[in-house]
């Protein structure tokens, strides 16, 4: 029942995308002054979806790997290593949001109780 149930959402999500894709095709063909086939957007729609879904498989891998359950910008970063030109996109987008950022809503670097602490070899020795 549940199998059903995740087939049925996963049959509507490609639909939705194929959808998607055929519509920015089209338009970006329209804006160029270009026909396109059907046959063509129909192949260009698949292609798009098989991509996501790799990439969509890759990010879950790197993220379990990381031992985390939800994904960062890292992993997405870390799933187009196949394409420089998008990699060096999402790391120019990243650098923007960081720097957008306010300095006090950054995450500060957890500091451990053992980094807390003075160095127990070294002996300070008041002035006389």
């Amino acid at each position: 029942m549940e199998r059903e149930e995740d087939d049925s959402v996963s049959e509507v999500l490609r639909d939705r995308f194929r959808l998607s894709t055929i519509s920015i095709a089209e338009a970006e063909a329209k804006r160029r002054g270009m026909e396109i086939s059907e046959p063509v957007v129909a192949c260009i729609s698949d292609l798009a979806f098989k991509f996501t879904e790799q990439l969509a498989k890759d990010l879950e891998l790197f993220t379990q790997h990381a031992g985390r359950k939800s994904a960062n910008m890292e992993d997405v970063i870390l799933c187009a290593h196949r394409n420089e030109h998008l990699a060096a996109l999402l790391r120019s987008y990243r650098d923007d949001l960081k720097a957008k950022e306010p300095q006090s809503d950054r995450k500060r670097k957890k500091v451990s109780k053992k980094d807390e602490r003075a160095p127990e070899d070294i002996v300070h020795i008041p002035d006389i």
